[in-house]
Protein backbone atom coordinates (compact mmCIF):
# COMPACT_ATOMS: atom_id res chain seq x y z
CA UNK A 1 0.00 0.00 0.00
CA UNK A 2 0.82 3.41 -1.22
CA UNK A 3 1.73 6.04 1.39
CA UNK A 4 -0.32 9.24 1.39
CA UNK A 5 -3.59 8.86 2.17
CA UNK A 6 -4.63 10.69 5.45
CA UNK A 7 -8.70 9.25 5.43
CA UNK A 8 -7.54 5.23 6.33
CA UNK A 9 -9.11 4.13 2.57
CA UNK A 10 -5.83 2.68 1.04
CA UNK A 11 -5.13 0.17 4.33
CA UNK A 12 -8.98 -0.50 4.56
CA UNK A 13 -8.58 -1.57 0.76
CA UNK A 14 -4.74 -3.69 1.27
CA UNK A 15 -7.04 -5.59 4.27
CA UNK A 16 -9.84 -6.67 2.54
CA UNK A 17 -7.52 -7.78 -0.10
CA UNK A 18 -5.81 -10.04 2.54
CA UNK A 19 -9.20 -10.80 4.00
CA UNK A 20 -9.98 -11.95 0.48
CA UNK A 21 -6.74 -13.86 -0.35
CA UNK A 22 -5.76 -11.74 -2.60
CA UNK A 23 -1.97 -11.36 -0.69
CA UNK A 24 -0.97 -13.40 2.30
CA UNK A 25 -0.24 -9.68 3.72
CA UNK A 26 0.41 -6.19 2.90
CA UNK A 27 3.31 -4.25 2.93
CA UNK A 28 2.54 -0.75 4.36
CA UNK A 29 4.44 1.88 2.96
CA UNK A 30 5.30 4.41 5.80
CA UNK A 31 7.37 7.80 5.54
CA UNK A 32 8.22 9.65 8.51
CA UNK A 33 6.66 13.10 8.58
CA UNK A 34 4.05 13.32 11.26
CA UNK A 35 5.30 14.07 14.30
CA UNK A 36 8.13 11.94 14.38
CA UNK A 37 5.70 9.20 13.62
CA UNK A 38 5.91 7.31 10.14
CA UNK A 39 2.50 6.93 8.31
CA UNK A 40 2.61 2.92 8.57
CA UNK A 41 2.70 3.59 12.49
CA UNK A 42 -0.50 5.63 12.21
CA UNK A 43 -2.09 3.46 9.45
CA UNK A 44 -1.59 0.05 11.03
CA UNK A 45 -3.87 0.49 14.61
CA UNK A 46 -6.33 2.06 11.98
CA UNK A 47 -6.87 -0.61 9.98
CA UNK A 48 -6.65 -2.74 13.82
CA UNK A 49 -9.74 -0.98 15.19
CA UNK A 50 -11.93 -1.19 11.94
CA UNK A 51 -11.40 -4.96 12.77
CA UNK A 52 -8.69 -6.19 10.66
CA UNK A 53 -6.07 -8.12 12.76
CA UNK A 54 -2.50 -6.72 12.83
CA UNK A 55 -0.90 -9.87 11.40
CA UNK A 56 -2.22 -8.61 8.32
CA UNK A 57 0.38 -5.96 8.14
CA UNK A 58 3.61 -5.06 7.24
CA UNK A 59 5.34 -2.20 8.04
CA UNK A 60 7.45 -0.59 6.06
CA UNK A 61 8.74 2.87 7.26
CA UNK A 62 11.12 4.74 5.18
CA UNK A 63 11.94 8.21 4.30
CA UNK A 64 10.56 8.45 0.51
CA UNK A 65 8.87 11.68 0.03
CA UNK A 66 7.74 11.61 -3.71
CA UNK A 67 5.77 8.45 -5.73
CA UNK A 68 9.73 8.48 -7.69
CA UNK A 69 11.75 7.70 -4.52
CA UNK A 70 8.77 5.22 -2.66
CA UNK A 71 9.32 2.98 -5.82
CA UNK A 72 12.39 2.95 -5.29
CA UNK A 73 12.37 2.30 -1.60
CA UNK A 74 9.30 -0.50 -1.91
CA UNK A 75 10.81 -2.09 -4.73
CA UNK A 76 13.78 -2.96 -3.42
CA UNK A 77 11.98 -3.97 -0.33
CA UNK A 78 9.95 -6.27 -2.49
CA UNK A 79 13.16 -7.36 -4.44
CA UNK A 80 14.78 -8.14 -0.91
CA UNK A 81 11.52 -10.44 -0.14
CA UNK A 82 11.76 -12.40 -3.10
CA UNK A 83 7.87 -11.02 -4.33
CA UNK A 84 7.89 -10.59 -8.31
CA UNK A 85 4.10 -10.42 -8.49
CA UNK A 86 2.71 -7.61 -6.48
CA UNK A 87 -0.64 -5.26 -6.07
CA UNK A 88 -0.13 -1.95 -5.65
CA UNK A 89 -2.95 0.21 -3.37
CA UNK A 90 -3.26 3.46 -4.35
CA UNK A 91 -5.94 6.46 -4.24
CA UNK A 92 -7.74 6.08 -7.16
CA UNK A 93 -6.75 9.63 -8.48
CA UNK A 94 -3.09 8.35 -7.97
CA UNK A 95 -3.17 4.65 -10.21
CA UNK A 96 -2.14 6.35 -13.43
CA UNK A 97 1.04 8.06 -12.57
CA UNK A 98 1.96 5.59 -9.62
CA UNK A 99 1.94 2.49 -12.25
CA UNK A 100 3.80 4.48 -14.59
CA UNK A 101 6.91 4.77 -12.29
CA UNK A 102 6.55 1.83 -10.28
CA UNK A 103 6.66 -0.63 -14.16
CA UNK A 104 9.13 1.79 -15.49
CA UNK A 105 11.89 0.50 -12.26
CA UNK A 106 10.44 -2.93 -12.18
CA UNK A 107 10.01 -4.58 -15.39
CA UNK A 108 10.86 -8.00 -13.11
CA UNK A 109 7.83 -7.63 -11.69
CA UNK A 110 4.33 -8.12 -12.00
CA UNK A 111 2.29 -5.51 -11.32
CA UNK A 112 -1.50 -4.67 -10.31
CA UNK A 113 -2.89 -1.78 -9.40
CA UNK A 114 -6.24 -1.39 -7.20
CA UNK A 115 -7.77 1.83 -7.01
CA UNK A 116 -9.18 3.11 -3.32
CA UNK A 117 -11.58 5.46 -3.11
CA UNK A 118 -10.80 8.81 -1.85
CA UNK A 119 -12.45 10.90 0.54
CA UNK A 120 -11.82 14.04 -1.22
CA UNK A 121 -11.78 12.92 -4.78
CA UNK A 122 -14.27 11.49 -7.24
CA UNK A 123 -14.43 10.72 -10.54
CA UNK A 124 -17.40 12.11 -11.44
CA UNK A 125 -17.43 15.55 -9.23
CA UNK A 126 -14.21 16.12 -8.39
CA UNK A 127 -14.79 19.87 -9.73
CA UNK A 128 -17.88 20.81 -7.43
CA UNK A 129 -15.67 20.78 -4.14
CA UNK A 130 -12.78 22.85 -3.13
CA UNK A 131 -11.05 19.37 -2.09
CA UNK A 132 -11.45 17.45 -5.24
CA UNK A 133 -9.98 20.61 -7.38
CA UNK A 134 -7.31 20.46 -5.32
CA UNK A 135 -6.56 16.89 -5.77
CA UNK A 136 -7.17 17.53 -9.59
CA UNK A 137 -4.14 20.26 -9.55
CA UNK A 138 -2.16 18.83 -7.50
CA UNK A 139 -2.16 15.34 -9.21
CA UNK A 140 -2.14 16.86 -12.48
CA UNK A 141 0.82 19.23 -11.41
CA UNK A 142 2.74 16.28 -10.36
CA UNK A 143 1.78 14.00 -13.91
CA UNK A 144 3.30 17.14 -15.37
CA UNK A 145 6.18 17.25 -13.71
CA UNK A 146 7.05 13.58 -14.37
CA UNK A 147 7.18 14.28 -17.86
CA UNK A 148 9.17 17.06 -17.84
CA UNK A 149 11.37 14.92 -15.71
CA UNK A 150 11.29 16.97 -12.71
Amino acid sequence: MLAGDYSGNRILKAAELVRQGFATQALIDGPGEAYGLHESDLAIPFAVRHGYPESYFVPFPNDARSTDAEADAVLAELRRRKLYRIDIVTSDFHTRRAEKIFRSKARDIEIHMVAARDRDFTPDGWWKTRDGKKVFATEWTKTVASWLGL
